[in-house]
């Protein structure tokens, strides 16, 4: 359930904000357009919110500004204390994508930078939650690297390599990238229409509304 990542974002937790601006030349094209992208994920939601990986809070930030009632879901506790300095008056908690609190109605589950690391099994039990949680018209917006074939994704690990990029590289080969088809059947097989919008050459947008 992506806790086996928690000293990782325990120690990115000081430059994590650093990495996103896109100073990190390996992760430059990762991060291309970060603040759009999370605008992009904003923007499409408003209501009772729970953001997963809030990281260090950059998008809860974004959605408290447009009023929405957020509650940040984030396994890191270093991640946590820098979150809950930028937005003292949210809840950032201690959870994950299958372990978060639910206490009113959920209009909305957000995310950026984190389904990945979920297994595509743990992304349906998760996805089948959601479904179980929102009523009709609510919504899953998640933005995420994601491939549109397991080709495409071999090929950003080979140019990776071949730039000398070995942590990019060993990160799309240890972590749990998925592909568009995956996600469209496991949103369509639990009840969601969904579309894919692609924000730079690895991130894309997934907003699925349930039916």
């Amino acid at each position: 359930m992506g806790r086996e990542f928690i000293d990782l974002f325990n120690d990115w937790s000081q430059s994590y904000d650093e990495t996103v601006s896109g100073t990190n030349i390996e992760y430059k094209e990762v991060f291309r357009h970060y603040d759009k992208i999370l605008n992009e994920v904003a923007k499409r939601v408003k209501g009772h919110i729970i953001e997963f990986g809030a990281g260090t809070g950059n998008l809860t930030k974004l959605l408290q500004e447009q009023q929405c009632e957020v509650i940040g879901i984030e396994p890191s506790p270093k991640m946590r204390e820098i979150a809950l300095k930028k937005v003292p008056n949210v809840q950032i908690l201690d959870g994950d994508f299958l372990n978060f609190p639910i206490d009113k109605t959920i209009h909305a589950f957000v995310s950026s930078y984190a389904f990945h690391h979920l297994t595509n099994d743990e992304k349906n039990v998760a996805i089948k939650t959601y479904s179980d949680l929102l009523q009709s018209g609510g919504k899953v917006v998640f933005a995420d690297t994601v491939f549109r074939d397991d080709a495409e994704k071999q090929r950003f690990i080979e140019n990776a390599e071949r730039e000398q990029f070995l942590n990019l590289a060993y990160d799309l080969k240890t972590e749990y990238y998925t592909t568009i088809d995956v996600l469209e059947t496991i949103f369509l097989r639990h009840g969601f229409t969904v579309q894919f919008k692609q924000m730079n050459d690895f991130v894309w947008i997934i907003e699925a509304i349930k039916k």
